[in-house]
């Protein structure tokens, strides 16, 4: 195991960059930070919509939510792979094509934590916003939101490890993240399978848990903060 990274430490971290593209798990913690990023005004806008007292913007809304959270993810990589040249008239690469992806199902995913939050905000609230005149947007936005923000990072966090795991799917279609370097050391070394596979568990699992005990570590912060204002 200290031998195999000794020899390919720098490969599992960034891949054949800086003589290529970059790769490795500097390319799956990139990639999840996008998405994450990039994702978040749609499930903004798609949480909102799906709260929103207009039943022709609300109802399509939640339809979308609904068919979209039916469908695995891979099914959704496929689609952008062979669906977005067809649109955009050239390859999109694989980046392009597992952050698009990625952007389309965390959005998804996004709107329901956007909704859960915005609800956990008190009705007194909303009430109270709109009997000092604020419309329905402007009691949004600088009422609700700001107070359903606070309700939403844990799960925010949540689903930044959801995602990071999820970027192993891009070796399907041959993106260079950590877990398609970690196949391509297998097919170099050929007799440590188990410690090349240990090794990329490993590094999945110091990832993740650390965010997740950030994400509790947040919950309970959230905790004391309620309790001490009640």
């Amino acid at each position: 195991m200290l031998e195999l990274l000794h020899d390919y430490w720098l490969y599992f971290l960034v891949g054949r960059y800086p003589e290529g593209p970059l790769g490795g798990l500097a390319l799956t913690v990139l990639l999840a930070s996008l998405a994450l990023v990039l994702s978040l005004p749609i499930g903004l806008l798609l949480g909102l919509a799906r709260l929103s007292p207009w039943r022709l913007l609300r109802w399509p809304v939640a339809a979308l939510i609904h068919v979209v959270r039916g469908i695995p993810l891979l099914l959704v990589i496929f689609w952008a792979y062979f669906f977005l040249p067809s649109i955009t008239g050239h390859e999109s690469g694989q980046f392009g094509t597992m952050l698009a992806a990625l952007v389309i199902f965390d959005g998804i995913y996004l709107a329901e934590i956007v909704r859960a939050g915005v609800q956990a905000v008190p009705r007194g609230q909303v009430e109270a916003a709109r009997s000092l005149g604020l419309n329905y947007l402007d009691s949004m936005r600088a009422v609700v939101l700001p107070q359903a923000l606070r309700h939403m990072l844990p799960s925010l966090v949540n689903q930044f490890v959801s995602t990071i795991k999820e970027t192993s799917l891009g070796t399907i279609i041959g993106l260079a993240e950590v877990s398609f370097i970690a196949s391509q050391v297998n097919g170099l070394v050929l007799t440590k399978p188990v410690q090349v596979y240990f090794l990329l568990g490993m590094t999945y699992f110091v990832l993740c848990f650390s965010l997740s005990r950030a994400a509790f570590w947040l919950e309970r912060r959230q905790a004391r903060l309620l309790k001490a204002a009640a």
